[in-house]
């Protein structure tokens, strides 16, 4: 199976999983999210013990595309994203491993803009052939479908071919200040009646509409999605709350790159960070404003 959709904090809150507030504070890896595009899939695979790539296809149930070689390419895949394939089959060395990751470039040049953000890197030149960010290793058996993911904690070696990007950022473990507000958060939980799953699907849809479309999510805006769901006004708090815990959290990290981000010619952040301990996998990103850029660029 393909790495899980890695969920913004503020939403689990939603349903009531307050566990997610132990996570703002416990001991953690931290790594940098990238805003490349398309994902690749590479690897052997242990149904043959061929090496491969491909996209997220390749654990798909029923239309499988695993690509061992330029044939199955071509018949599997069109335009770019078989571009792309072509010279990650031709450039990246074969690993007994199986790894995730997303695509930024082709070699030659400095400067990138894979989806969203637009990446400078301080080389003139980058002279491997592909740019690749990995994230995800998965552990599997027999049939790539039953393939299990696990966010890659340790850092890609890169070679002549193949440059792995993976921004090296760090989180400061004293956040006595996160933690006051975790409790505070934890008092205002016992107000509150949680909604249905189903409720809870629907309110996270109009929470990211109003997201995408700039919409401020003030009290008001809080009052007619609780209206709408007739649900508990308390828990649309909690989870602006969260939010703002969530934000609280930046000045905590420090990049260690020297990578230069831009949207639309405006200098940004990277899009975000993956935060990951016991408690669980989440994602530290400021929604606002890559949503926001995001629903533009595509519209």
């Amino acid at each position: 199976m393909p790495l899980l959709h890695i969920e913004h904090p503020e939403d689990m809150v939603l349903s009531g999983e307050l566990s997610v507030l132990n996570w703002f504070t416990a001991d953690s890896h931290i790594s940098t999210k990238i805003d490349g595009s398309p994902a690749i899939v590479w690897g052997t695979n242990p149904a043959n013990d061929k090496f491969f790539v491909g996209t997220k296809s390749v654990f798909n149930k029923k239309l499988i595309k695993i690509n061992h070689d330029h044939r199955e390419i071509n018949r599997n895949h069109q335009g770019k994203v078989a571009d792309i394939l072509h010279k990650c089959l031709d450039n990246i060395h074969p690993t007994t491993g199986i790894y995730q990751g997303d695509f930024i470039g082709f070699g030659g040049n400095s400067t990138f803009l894979p989806n969203t953000i637009r990446y400078d890197f301080p080389e003139e030149d980058l002279n491997q052939e592909i740019i690749i960010a990995p994230h995800t290793y998965y552990e599997c058996d027999d049939d790539l479908r039953n393939a299990i993911p696990h966010p890659l904690q340790y850092t890609m070696k890169s070679d002549e071919n193949v440059l792995y990007v993976q921004p090296k950022v760090t989180i400061d473990d004293d956040r006595e200040d996160i933690q006051d507000m975790c409790s505070f958060a934890r008092q205002m939980s016992t107000l509150c009646e949680f909604p249905s799953g189903k409720q809870v699907t629907r309110i996270k849809k109009q929470l990211n509409a109003c997201i995408r479309e700039g919409l401020e999510i003030d009290d008001i805006t809080l009052e007619a999605l609780a209206h709408d769901n007739n649900c508990d006004i308390n828990v649309l708090r909690l989870w602006k709350l969260v939010q703002s815990i969530k934000y609280d959290m930046f000045p905590y990290i420090e990049r260690q790159d020297e990578i230069d981000c831009y949207i639309d010619d405006e200098e940004s952040d990277h899009e975000g960070y993956v935060l990951i301990n016991e408690y669980g996998t989440y994602k530290i990103i400021d929604r606002e404003l890559f949503s926001s850029a995001n629903f533009n660029r595509v519209r």
